[in-house]
């Protein structure tokens, strides 16, 4: 079904772009953006994990620096029937990670610092096995493709701004300020569904991949708080990249909201309990609570040789 609604987004997309081409750009312009975009998105495409990891300030760590760490991953990859990723720690108190590379042979995970002091191990399995569900999904590949459609349709609509569009076309003045207008809009808000519908789906495979829906409904919400507590400095300065994290990094501004990228964590926490045969992942959660000690007491969690 995810793949699907995916491939169905991707078709709606792909019928705006053209749609916005003829009315503004003509056969010409349409081809014009395309070429630049994928253009654009093919380098990006190349190196986007290099570049993200350094934005980020990643270092690579292995067996040596943090084994245990290393060891839940390759158990993980070995599950799913995927190459060893690169594995990289980032040094941000914001409990979060994310999945990087353009195929399974050069892929990348991350984890922040923060991620590893909170949770669990069996958690930690599960959110690792999310990032592993987007390399094996391949959606590094569709997230880059939409971007070239959604980069094309924003060039045709600046190419009707600024030269008027495509004469022809009939349109007018106003039809064309009006494709200007909501054509990118239509294109993100597009992008952004087929965004929601990929962290479904690696919900879903990550579960299957690590066998405990319910670790990583308890991950999913403790990253949810944890990340609404904890500012992300790197994330808000580059707000592009947050699609990328489990949970959403950037902090409650009400357009943040408006146009996640990330589903509504009820829903997600929802699904991931429904795969569990009919269990409460909302109790399973709740149970964990009740281990953690009450405000005002101090505690000494158990520190893995994370690096």
């Amino acid at each position: 079904m995810n793949i699907f609604r995916t491939a169905l987004l991707m078709a709606a997309m792909t019928a705006l772009f053209m749609a916005v081409g003829a009315l503004i750009g003509g056969q010409g312009g349409m081809i014009l953006a395309l070429v630049f975009a994928l253009v654009t998105n093919l380098f990006a495409y190349w190196n986007a994990d290099k570049l993200v990891l350094k934005m980020y300030k990643a270092r690579e760590v292995d067996a040596r620096g943090a084994p245990e760490l290393v060891s839940i991953v390759h158990g993980l990859a070995m599950k799913a029937q995927l190459p060893n990723p690169k594995i990289y720690l980032i040094e941000n108190p914001q409990p979060n990670a994310f999945a990087t590379g353009r195929n399974p042979e050069n892929a990348a995970v991350a984890a922040t610092t923060g991620l590893l002091k909170l949770l669990n191990r069996a958690e930690i399995e599960a959110v690792m096995a999310h990032e592993l569900a987007h390399v094996k999904n391949r959606d590094t590949l569709t997230m880059t493709l939409t971007a070239t459609i959604a980069g094309a349709i924003s060039m045709l609509a600046q190419f009707g701004l600024f030269f008027g569009g495509n004469r022809n076309s009939g349109m007018g003045i106003l039809g064309t300020l009006l494709v200007v207008l909501l054509a990118p809009m239509a294109a993100m808000m597009v992008q952004m569904a087929i965004s929601r519908t990929r962290e479904y789906a690696a919900d879903k495979t990550g579960a299957e991949i690590c066998g405990n829906p319910m670790a990583l409904a308890s991950a999913l919400n403790k990253l949810h708080r944890g990340a609404g507590d904890v500012s992300n400095e790197a994330a808000e300065r580059n707000p592009a990249t947050a699609h990328m994290f489990i949970v959403n990094p950037l902090h409650g501004l009400r357009l943040d909201k408006l146009f996640s990228t990330h589903p509504r964590m009820e829903e997600r926490i929802s699904r991931l309990s429904a795969m569990a045969g009919g269990s409460s992942a909302h109790q399973y959660m709740s149970q964990r609570e009740t281990e953690r000690p009450r405000s005002g007491h101090k505690t000494t969690r158990r520190r893995g040789p994370w690096g």
